[in-house]
C-alpha cells in the first residue's frame, strides 16, 4: 500500500536539492509540505493532511541525517591535499597530437612535485600540469589547434579508504559537498583510491572547507 511517507521518500530523492536542504536543516518542513502536497494529493488521489505530511517530512529527515553520520570518511584512511599554480590546456584531438603525448612526462619533474593529467575525450585532450611547465608543453605542441587554457587553478585530492572505494555512490557523496558550495568542477580524475577535483583557484579553501567536513574526527 503506498503511504505519504512512500511518497514524501521518493519526491524528496528525486530532488537533490531539497534532499541536501532537509539534511542540513535549513529547509522548512511545513514550506516544503505546502510546496509537495499537490503532487502528493495526486498520487494518493485524495486530499491528504498538511501535517501528515510535515510529520512524514521529519522522520525522513532523521533518516537522512542517521546515514550520513555512517557516511563519513575514517580519518585514518582519508586526507586532502591541495596543490595550487595549475593548468588545463585543451587541445584537439589529432594523430599528430598522440605522437607527442609521450614526450611530455619528459619535460615532468615528479620528484619536485609535478604533476600530469592527459584527459581524452572524444574531440579534444585535456593536459592538466603545473604552470611553471606551461611555455614547455605549448612549444611541444605547437601548431596543434589549442581550444582553451584555464589557469589560475588548483588540484584538491581526496583519498578514500580502500574500504570506502567500491561503495556505490562515493564519488556522489564528495562531489555533492561541492555543488553545495556552488563550486564549479572543471576536472575530475580518479586513479585508485584518489579522486582529483581540478577547481578555480578563487574556490580553493571552500572547497577544502567543504571537503574537510566529510572526514570523521
Amino acid at each position: 500500500m503506498v503511504t505519504i511517507s512512500h511518497i514524501v521518500t521518493k519526491l524528496v530523492s528525486e530532488r537533490i536539492y531539497l534532499h541536501e536542504a532537509l539534511s542540513k536543516g535549513i529547509a522548512s518542513y511545513g514550506a516544503v509540505a505546502k510546496r509537495l502536497k499537490p503532487l502528493i494529493d495526486k498520487e494518493l488521489g485524495k486530499d491528504t493532511e498538511h501535517t501528515a505530511i510535515v510529520t512524514a517530512l521529519r522522520r525522513y529527515a532523521n533518516k537522512i541525517n542517521k546515514r550520513l553520520q555512517e557516511e563519513q570518511f575514517d580519518i585514518s584512511h582519508s586526507e586532502l591535499n591541495l596543490k595550487t599554480h595549475i593548468i588545463d590546456i585543451n587541445v584537439l584531438k589529432t594523430h599528430v597530437l598522440f605522437d607527442k603525448l609521450s614526450r611530455f612526462y619528459s619535460l615532468m619533474n615528479f620528484e619536485k612535485g609535478d604533476i600530469l593529467h592527459i584527459i581524452i575525450g572524444r574531440t579534444h585532450v585535456s593536459i592538466v600540469t603545473n604552470e611553471r611547465n606551461k611555455e614547455r608543453i605549448l612549444k611541444l605542441i605547437q601548431n596543434q589547434k589549442i581550444k582553451k587554457i584555464e589557469e589560475n587553478l588548483v588540484a584538491l585530492s581526496f583519498t578514500v579508504g580502500k574500504d570506502r572505494i567500491e561503495e556505490p555512490g562515493v564519488l556522489f557523496q564528495i562531489t555533492r559537498n561541492l555543488a553545495w558550495e556552488n563550486i564549479n568542477i572543471i576536472e575530475i580524475i580518479s586513479v585508485d583510491v584518489e579522486v582529483t577535483f581540478i577547481i578555480g583557484r578563487k574556490d580553493a579553501n571552500k572547497a577544502y572547507n567543504a571537503l574537510e567536513k566529510l572526514i570523521g574526527k
